[in-house]
This record gives C-alpha cells, sequence and structure tokens, in this order.
C-alpha cells in the first residue's frame, strides 16, 4: 500500500505498539499491551473551552462574603500611572499568565466584610499545608486545561479523543487531590470553609463519583486493547493478539553467548513525537474497528460538551488571585521586606502606617541588591492631610505614591508593603501629579493644574483619598502660597485624607487638620538625601542650616571669624 511507503525501516515481528502513540504517560502505559506478528486469515488492512453550569448558582466565591458585584471594571483606574501601580498589577497577571486577572484588580472592593473576607482566605492560603494543596489542585487543573487544548489543536480524530481523555483524567487528578486534602485540614477562613463543604460534597456526589468511573473505567478497558500489527514492504495489516510467541527474550539469549565483554551500544534511542503521525492514525483507526465496544465508548464519552464542575473552575480562577500576589512579593519578603495584613476602617479617625515603602520602587532596588528605606506616618484624631515638604529628590514622591498604594492594595484584601497598618476604606482615589504641557489642550501649565484639580474637587467626597504632587510648582511662590492655601481649606472642609507634597512650608500649618512631615538629608552632607520623611515642624531651617554648616557660615562659624 503505497500510502505507507514511507515509513522508515522495517518492524520487529515481536514488539510492543501503543494504540494511542501519545498522550500522558498514565494513558500510554495503560494502552501500551500490543504486539507486531505475522498475521492470521482474520485480518484487516489499511490501504491507503468547555465547562459545565452545574451547581453554578450555589457555588462559593473566594473573593466576595456577600453577593458578588454586577461589574468589574475592565480597564485600570487612572491613578495607576501616578501611583506606578501597572507594573505592580501586569507583574501579579503574569505570574498566572492563564487568567485575567485585571477586571479583579481594577475593582477594589466597597464593603468591609469583603475586606476582611479576603484577608482570611489570603492569610490561610500562605499556611504551607493549605498553599501546598491548592497549588498542587491549580496545577492539575492547568495541566487538565493544556490536555485539552491539545485535543482542539489535534488534526486527526482518535489523538483528539485520546488528549480529551486526558483531560479528563487530569481533572479528576486535581479534584481527588484537593478533597483528600480538604478532609484534612482545619480550615478557619469562611471563605475555605465554604469551599471545603462545596468540594468535599461535590467529590462525593453522583455525578462527579459517575464521572470518574467512566473516565478510568474507560482507562482500563483501553489498557486492555491488545492487538498485532503486521508489516509487509508497503501494507500494514491490524488484527487481534492471539499469545503469540515474544521472540524478544528468544533473540536476546541466541546472541548473549557472543558477549565477551562490555562493548559499544550501537542502539538508536528513537523520541516519541508530540503530535500523531499519519500512520500512527491509521492503526488507530483499524484498532477501533477491531474494537468498536471500547472505541464507541470513548466516541460517546467525547461528545460531551464539558466534564468540568463551574464551581471548581471558579475556584480555580479565584485562587489564582491569591496565588499570583503570593508569587509576586515572595522576591520581596526573601529580601527581609515586611507585609501584613492592615486593619482596614471606614470610620475616620486614626490612620497610620509603620516600616511602609512604595512596592514599585522596591521592585527595582531589590532586584539590583540596593537597600529599601522605610517609612512610618500617623494621622491623629482631626488630622487628615499630610503636607510633606523638604529638598528635591530626598523621597517626597515615593512617600506620596507610597500612601496611596498602601489604601489600594488594602482595598484588595492583600497584604500591603508594611509591618503595621490601620487604613481607610475610600470610595475612589483621585491623583494630581505634575505633567508636561499639553498642546492640545491650548491651556498653560498653571491653567492645566487648576483645571485638573477643580475635577478633582468635583468628584471627590469625603471618602476619598486625595494624593498631590508638586502642585502649583509653575507659578510665583506668592500666588502658589495663595492657591495652596485655597487648595487646603477646601480639602479641609471635604474632610478628605489626602497627602500634599509642596515646596510651600507654610501649608503644613493653616490648620488642626494638616501635618507636616519633612524629607530628610544627612546632617553632615546636606547633598546626601536619607529618603526618610519624617513628622516634624516644616520650618525650611533643618535643610538651610545644614548648607550653611556645609560651607561654614553658620553663626558659630562667623563667630569664630570675628575679632573679639
Amino acid at each position: 500500500m503505497n500510502a505507507f511507503s514511507e515509513m522508515e525501516g522495517s518492524m520487529a515481528n515481536s514488539t510492543t505498539k501503543s494504540a494511542t502513540a501519545l498522550m500522558s504517560r498514565e494513558i500510554r502505559d495503560a494502552v501500551d499491551n500490543a504486539r507486531y506478528a505475522r498475521p492470521s486469515s482474520d485480518k484487516l488492512v489499511a490501504t491507503s473551552t468547555r465547562d459545565s453550569g452545574q451547581h453554578a448558582a450555589l457555588s462559593p466565591s473566594l473573593l466576595y462574603e456577600g453577593p458578588e458585584p454586577a461589574e468589574l471594571r475592565s480597564t485600570a483606574p487612572p491613578t495607576f500611572v501616578d501611583l506606578h501601580l501597572g507594573s505592580v498589577m501586569l507583574h501579579v497577571n503574569t505570574n498566572q499568565a492563564e487568567f485575567d486577572l485585571n477586571p479583579i484588580l481594577n475593582t477594589p472592593l466597597e464593603r468591609l466584610t469583603d475586606i476582611a473576607y479576603r484577608q482570611g482566605v489570603a492569610a490561610e492560603l500562605e499556611q504551607q499545608t493549605v498553599s501546598a494543596a491548592v497549588r498542587e489542585f491549580a496545577e492539575l487543573m492547568r495541566h487538565s486545561r493544556k490536555s485539552e487544548e491539545r485535543s482542539l489543536k489535534a488534526y486527526f480524530g482518535y489523538e483528539k479523543k485520546f488528549w480529551f481523555l486526558d483531560a479528563a483524567r487530569q481533572y479528576c487528578a486535581a479534584v481527588d487531590r484537593v478533597t483528600e486534602a480538604f478532609d484534612g485540614v482545619d480550615l478557619r477562613s469562611t471563605g475555605l470553609l465554604r469551599m471545603q463543604e462545596y468540594v468535599i460534597e461535590y467529590a462525593h456526589g453522583p455525578q462527579y463519583t459517575a464521572l470518574k468511573g467512566e473516565v478510568f473505567g474507560l482507562i482500563d478497558t483501553l489498557a486492555n486493547v491488545r492487538y498485532c500489527v503486521w508489516v509487509d514492504g508497503g501494507e500494514v495489516t491490524v488484527y487481534p493478539f492471539g499469545d503469540e510467541q515474544d521472540y524478544s527474550e528468544a533473540i536476546h539469549n541466541t546472541f548473549a553467548k557472543f558477549r565477551k565483554n562490555t562493548v559499544r551500544d550501537y542502539r538508536v534511542n528513537y523520541r516519541n513525537a508530540d503530535n500523531m503521525n499519519h500512520v500512527e492514525s491509521w492503526i488507530v483507526d483499524l484498532v477501533a474497528r477491531r474494537y468498536p465496544d471500547t472505541f464507541s465508548r470513548l466516541d460517546a464519552f467525547t461528545q460531551r460538551s464539558s466534564f468540568r464542575d463551574s464551581g471548581l473552575v471558579k475556584f480555580d480562577n479565584e485562587v489564582a488571585f491569591y496565588l499570583g500576589y503570593f508569587s509576586y512579593i515572595a522576591r520581596f519578603r526573601e529580601a527581609g521586606l515586611p507585609f501584613c495584613y492592615p486593619d482596614v476602617t471606614s470610620e475616620k479617625g486614626d490612620i497610620a502606617g509603620t516600616d511602609v515603602f512604595d512596592i514599585a520602587l522596591a521592585e527595582k532596588l531589590v532586584q539590583y541588591h540596593s537597600s529599601v528605606i522605610l517609612n512610618d506616618f500617623r494621622l491623629d484624631g482631626p488630622e487628615r492631610i499630610i503636607v510633606v515638604s523638604g529638598p528635591n529628590q530626598g523621597g517626597k514622591t515615593t512617600f506620596a505614591r507610597m500612601f496611596g498604594q498602601l489604601h489600594y492594595l488594602a482595598a484588595l484584601g492583600l497584604p500591603v508593603p508594611a509591618r503595621a497598618a490601620k487604613l481607610y476604606l475610600f470610595d475612589e482615589i483621585f491623583t494630581h501629579f505634575e505633567k508636561s504641557e499639553d498642546l492640545t489642550t491650548l491651556r498653560g501649565k498653571l491653567e492645566d493644574d487648576l483645571f485638573r484639580m477643580h475635577l478633582i474637587l468635583e468628584q471627590a467626597t469625603s471618602r476619598s483619598v486625595i494624593i498631590m504632587n508638586e502642585i502649583f510648582s509653575s507659578t510665583s511662590l506668592k500666588d502658589a502660597m495663595k492657591l495652596g492655601t485655597r487648595l487646603i481649606e477646601k480639602l479641609s472642609a471635604l474632610d478628605a485624607y489626602c497627602v500634599c507634597v509642596t515646596f510651600i512650608d507654610e501649608l503644613s500649618t493653616i490648620n488642626d487638620k494638616t501635618v507636616s512631615m519633612v524629607s530628610m538629608i544627612d546632617p553632615k552632607n546636606p547633598a546626601v538625601r536619607t529618603f526618610r520623611v519624617e513628622r516634624q515642624i516644616a520650618d525650611g531651617l533643618a535643610y538651610a542650616h545644614a548648607i550653611a554648616e556645609k560651607y561654614e557660615i553658620t553663626y558659630d562659624w562667623l563667630m569664630r571669624r570675628v575679632p573679639s
């Protein structure tokens, strides 16, 4: 038969041959029982995303304690650019590349109960036993999806079906593994307790039991499929295996007497191709005709639209949110940087952070093994506005970004870059960072600053968090002082939490809602920034005194030069 004439070499008369020629090792081993031998008269000759909706309404969520939001944000908040959160979320997403986590990452929570719910789930997922089981479940589910993708991409009919069966086997392994783990662990978080109950009920339910029985029953049946292949020139014949003699041992014993010393091994190792070729496909088609009952069961199984439970698919999707973030912050923890689950409140009052840092900047510093500066902040009682001043390049903007990052990550229910923190549940974060002039708007820089601040004040509420960086730097000191004072007064009346980076020290003393924080320098060398931002009066004298000391023009130095 000319269609087979391109086969290279010849097949030994007594060789084992797989009915599938590929698939995972488990299925390959299960059906790898065929032999080649001379044919008898009884022969056949060859001449030429699926997820079920079961329990969808009942499946628990790992992300929401109460009703799930009707819609998630498809695009990132505009503040991501100023807060450098875009790069953070990109890395979290990259760690779980199979899932689109952006809608979850783009949508901060609005209820304290949901934040506490996520924090409980996240904290428990960080425990070694729970983490190992969930990660193994996620990995097996990934293998199941990969096998199904191979099924969709495969060219030959039974190749598609074998990959689909392998996907189901991997899925069953994932369900069994997570069920076994949940059976033997004492969970405490509400989210994982709900999922534990759901998984165990599903795994012992009739639907999954029937699926598992069908999958492994079919694999066992395929394991008993034994056939013979006879190759004679261009003709390939498939016929039932009839306990023909295996000549391998006889040949080995015959030639063993000629072997005296260790000799070079001239045997060639053949690599199994990842895909089934046309020869293997036709052989399997002939085997299917020999065993119609077995392969009709395989045909029927692969006709189903799906085999996965939607609740477990949802579990797999949602747990990726936590695992992706944990993978991202692992590099910082290895560098000794602290993370904590903050106390989040919706009541106005004290908020604070201890040993906090800018996570986006830390990513670059850790990469180059540089030290990361930790800072503290607090707002007590009626205080609402942190006014940050000090020399340029001293860490003021980094501090402002950090304040926004902390609040946003806390609103996602995730650990934040701090040793301890108490933060506010906002309705929106607004940022006003310095930007270059845009010729298309026909507005000057000062006019653009005022226009953007006007939009923020129109939209912001008392529950907003507002971060302003280097406002009114394009105008004179007198005008900037007047505009800045009006702005601080409006923000004070709004009663929103705010960080304002400015070169005008006087803005920190406008009323009792403002607090002064100053970026520090090395007293011995004013050219050296410590990047520490500390709570102290902004009188501008510390920096001026350091400069005067450097150039020896302080009062003490001058008195030394003046004759008594």
